[in-house]
C-alpha cells in the first residue's frame, strides 16, 4: 500500500528548474536512498512532503492516518523542557491526553451533580486507559535507551534542552523521532552531528525500525546498509533503481554502456544511409530508395546518452619527503575550566600512517587536532613535528579559515601567491568554480561550496602531513567518494576526525579512541576495532555470569561447592581458550599469511629491480618500483598490527594462567 504518492510535481527555485513533472510513490516499510549532487533538490523533496514548501505544480497525497517524521540538517525551532521529558512528550497524543485529563479533573471539582460526575469519571477512565496504552507502546526505558545510544549520559536527562549546543539539539530531535516511531522517517544527513560510535549505534537501531524511510546521507556504507531502493537526481531527470547505492552505481554504469552502444550503432546506420542517399539520389533507378532513406532518417529518434554530471576532480600531487617520525606527543594534558579532557598523553605518528580519531562528542577530538595545528596551546607537555614535516590543516568550522569578503579566486590564490592566475583558475575549475563563479565573495557561498574552496586551498599546496577535521561535512556522496579516492593515493601522512564510517574504514590504518581522558590506540581499520570491542564486551559478560554463579554457590555445602567449583574452573578454562585465544590466533594467522605473501613478492621485485636494464623502459621499471614502495609501506603497517596482536595474546595468556601454545 502506498503511503505517499507524488503526482506531476514541479519546482522552480530562484529562476532554476529543480525538477519537472516527477511521479513516484512510497510503500509501507520501504527504505529509500535519495541521492544526487548538492543543489539538485533532495532536501526540497522532503520539505514538500511535510508541507514546509508548496510545489509550483502537481500534488503530494499522504495516506490517511500516516505519520511522517522529519529530521532536517539544521534545527531552527526552540526545543523546550528537560531532555527526558522533551522526548517523552514528543509523542503527539501524549500531551493532548494529559491536557484533557487535567481539564476533566478540574471540571469534576466544579460539577456537583451525580450525573455530571459519573459522565466525567467515565471519560477520565477512558483517558487513563489511553495513557496506559501509550506508555506500553512508548515506554520511558525506550526513551532512555535511545538517548544513551546517541551519546547522552544519565546526568543529561534532567538538563533543559535549550542549554545544549546545536549539535546536541540535533541529537535530541533525532531521539524524539526515533521514540515516536512514525510510519515514514525522512532523514536529511542524520549522521552529520554524530560521532562514529553513535553512528554505529544508530545504524543498528534503524535496522530494527519497522516503518518506511527516505534517507539522504553522504556516508556510503551507512546508505548501503540502510536502503533497498534508490531515487536519483540525474541530468536527464529523476530516476529510480532497485537496490542500495552500490546497486544503483552498477545499474547506472550498465545503462551508460548500453546507451553508448545503441548510439554508436545508430550513428553507423545514419552514416550508411547518408552515404547511400549521397551516392544514388541523382540516379533514377535508385531515386525511390534514396527518398525512402531520407524519410527514414527524418523519423529516427536519436539515442541520447547520459549527460555527464559535474563533479569535483582532483588528485594530490607528489609531496615532499620527510623523516620517519611525523608527530610526537609527550606528556600532553589539556582541559577547560573544570573539564579535564586528557592527562599525560604519549603518542606518535609515523610516516605513511592514516590515523582516525574517534570518541563521543565533547571528549576533545577537535581540540587535539587544533593543538597539533598550533591553534591551541597544551596545559602541559609538548607536541613536536618531525624532520622536514610540512602540515596542511582542514578545520571543521570553515568560517575560521575563510575571509567572507574575499572572492573564491583570492582565497585560493593567497595559498600560492607565487603561482600563475591560470594555474589557480584551473584548480578552482576542478572544484566546480569556473568562469565568473571564481569572482563570487566567500560570504555568499553555501556550506558545500565553502568546503570545496577549502579543499582547493589544500590541493594547491599540500603538505606531507594532512590534519583534517570532518572533511566530508557539507559534501554530497559523490564528492565524498572522490575525496576518499584522492586521499587513498595521497603519498603523505594523515591524521583526521570524521563521523563518516565509509571515510574512516577506507582510509584508517590506526584508530585513536579518546575515552576517560586517555587515548586507546588500535592498529587496524574501524571495522576491526568494532569487532575487537564486541569481543571484549562478550568476555565481560562471561565475567559477570561467573560472579553470579559465585553468589548462587554460597548456599551449597562445602563438598558440593568444591566439586562444582572444579567443574566450573575446567569449563571456564576451555571457554577462555575458545573465546579469547582462538580469535586472536586466527587474526595472527591471517596477518602472518598476508605478511608472508607480501615478503615473497618483495623478494621477487628485489631480484627484478637489481637489474639496471629494467629501468631503460619506464613503462616497466617505474610501476614495479612503485609497487615495491607500496609493499614496504604495507609490510610496516601489517607488522605493527602483528606486534599488537602478539601483545594481546601474551596479556590474555598471562591473565588466565594459560600457555600461549595451542
Amino acid at each position: 500500500m502506498s503511503i505517499v504518492t507524488v503526482l506531476n510535481l514541479s519546482v522552480v527555485f530562484v529562476g532554476r528548474e529543480l525538477f519537472k513533472n516527477i511521479n513516484f510513490s512510497i510503500e509501507e516499510g520501504q527504505r529509500i536512498g535519495l541521492v544526487g549532487p548538492n543543489g539538485s533538490g533532495k532536501t526540497t523533496i522532503m520539505r514538500l512532503m511535510i508541507g514546509e514548501m508548496q510545489p509550483d505544480s502537481g500534488e503530494i497525497r499522504i495516506a490517511k492516518g500516516t505519520r511522517l517524521g522529519y529530521l532536517p540538517q539544521d534545527i531552527y525551532e526552540t526545543l523546550s523542557g528537560n531532555l527526558l521529558s522533551f522526548l517523552i512528550d514528543s509523542v503527539p497524543s501524549r500531551l493532548r491526553i494529559r491536557h484533557e485529563i487535567e481539564r476533566i479533573e478540574k471540571e469534576m471539582r466544579d460539577f456537583r451533580t451525580p450525573d455530571a460526575q459519573a459522565r466525567l469519571a467515565a471519560r477520565l477512565a477512558e483517558l487513563h486507559q489511553e495513557m496506559i496504552d501509550l506508555d506500553v507502546r512508548h515506554p520511558v526505558h525506550e526513551a532512555e535507551k535511545i538517548l544513551l545510544g546517541l551519546g547522552f549520559g544519565p546526568e543529561d536527562f534532567k538538563k533543559p534542552v535549550s542549554t545544549f549546543s546545536g549539535g546536541w539539539k540535533m541529537r535530541a530531535a533525532l531521539a524524539g523521532l526515533l521514540y515516536q516511531k512514525p510510519d515514514l522517517l525522512l532523514l536529511d544527513e542524520p549522521t552529520n552531528h554524530l560521532d562514529v560510535l553513535s553512528v554505529h549505534w544508530l545504524e543498528g537501531y534503524l535496522k530494527t525500525f519497522k516503518g518506511g524511510m527516505v534517507l539522504i546521507c553522504h556516508d556510503r556504507e551507512f546508505l548501503n546498509r540502510q536502503t533497498e531502493r534508490t531515487m536519483s537526481f540525474e541530468p536527464e531527470g529523476m530516476r529510480f533503481y532497485k537496490g542500495n547505492y552500490d546497486h544503483y552505481l552498477k545499474a547506472r554504469e550498465e545503462e551508460k554502456k548500453n546507451l553508448e552502444a545503441r548510439a554508436k550503432n545508430q550513428e553507423q546506420k545514419v552514416k550508411e544511409a547518408a552515404k547511400f542517399i549521397e551516392r544514388f539520389r541523382a540516379k533514377s533507378s535508385k531515386a525511390r530508395q534514396a527518398q525512402s532513406k531520407i524519410k527514414l532518417l527524418k523519423k529516427i529518434e536519436l539515442v541520447e546518452t547520459h549527460r555527464k554530471q559535474k563533479a569535483i576532480r582532483f588528485s594530490f600531487p607528489e609531496v615532499p619527503r620527510s623523516g620517519r617520525e611525523i608527530l610526537s606527543i609527550q606528556e600532553l594534558s589539556k582541559g577547560f575550566e573544570a573539564n579535564l579532557l586528557y592527562h599525560h598523553l604519549n603518542l606518535r605518528v609515523t610516516k605513511g600512517e592514516r590515523v582516525a580519531i574517534v570518541g563521543p562528542n565533547g571528549v576533545g577530538k577537535t581540540t587535539l587536532l587544533r593543538m597539533v595545528a598550533g591553534e591551541l596551546t597544551p596545559d602541559q607537555g609538548r607536541i613536536t613535528l618531525g624532520h622536514e614535516v610540512s602540515m596542511s590543516y582542514y578545520a571543521q568550522h570553515l568560517s575560521e579559515m575563510l575571509d567572507p569578503n574575499k572572492t573564491v579566486l583570492e582565497e585560493v590564490y593567497q595559498a600560492v601567491p607565487h603561482a600563475s592566475l591560470t594555474f589557480v583558475r584551473g584548480v578552482c575549475g576542478a572544484f566546480l568554480f569556473s568562469g565568473s563563479e571564481v569572482e563570487k565573495p566567500v560570504g555568499v557561498l553555501s556550506g558545500g561550496e565553502r568546503a570545496r574552496v577549502c579543499l582547493a586551498k589544500i590541493l594547491v599546496k599540500p603538505g606531507n602531513f594532512m590534519v583534517m577535521d570532518e572533511p566530508t561535512n557539507h559534501l554530497d556522496i559523490i564528492s565524498s567518494e572522490i575525496l576518499i579516492d584522492a586521499l587513498t593515493s595521497f603519498g603523505g601522512t594523515l591524521l583526521y576526525v570524521s563521523h563518516n564510517q565509509s571515510f574512516v574504514n577506507r582510509l584508517a590504518t590506526k584508530i585513536w579512541d579518546i575515552r576517560n581522558r586517555i587515548i586507546v590506540e588500535y592498529p587496524g581499520t574501524l571495522s576491526e576495532y568494532f569487532r575487537h570491542l564486541e569481543e571484549k564486551a562478550e568476555n565481560g559478560q562471561e565475567t559477570a555470569k561467573s560472579a553470579q554463579d559465585d553468589v548462587e554457590e554460597a548456599d551449597l555445602g562445602p563438598d558440593a561447592r568444591g566439586r562444582k567449583m572444579l567443574r566450573r574452573v575446567k569449563a571456564q578454562k576451555r571457554h577462555l581458550i575458545a573465546s579469547a585465544l582462538k580469535p586472536i590466533r586466527n587474526k595472527l594467522k591471517e596477518l602472518e599469511e598476508r605478511i608472508d605473501g607480501l615478503e615473497k613478492r618483495k623478494t621477487e621485485l628485489e631480484s627484478i629491480l637489481i637489474d639496471p636494464e629494467i629501468f631503460k623502459d619506464k613503462t616497466k621499471g617505474v610501476p614495479l618500483l612503485n609497487e615495491y614502495g607500496e609493499i614496504r609501506k604495507d609490510l610496516e603497517t601489517l607488522m605493527a598490527r602483528w606486534e599488537h596482536m602478539q601483545g594481546e595474546l601474551l596479556s590474555a595468556t598471562e591473565e588466565m594462567g594459560l600457555t600461549a601454545d595451542p
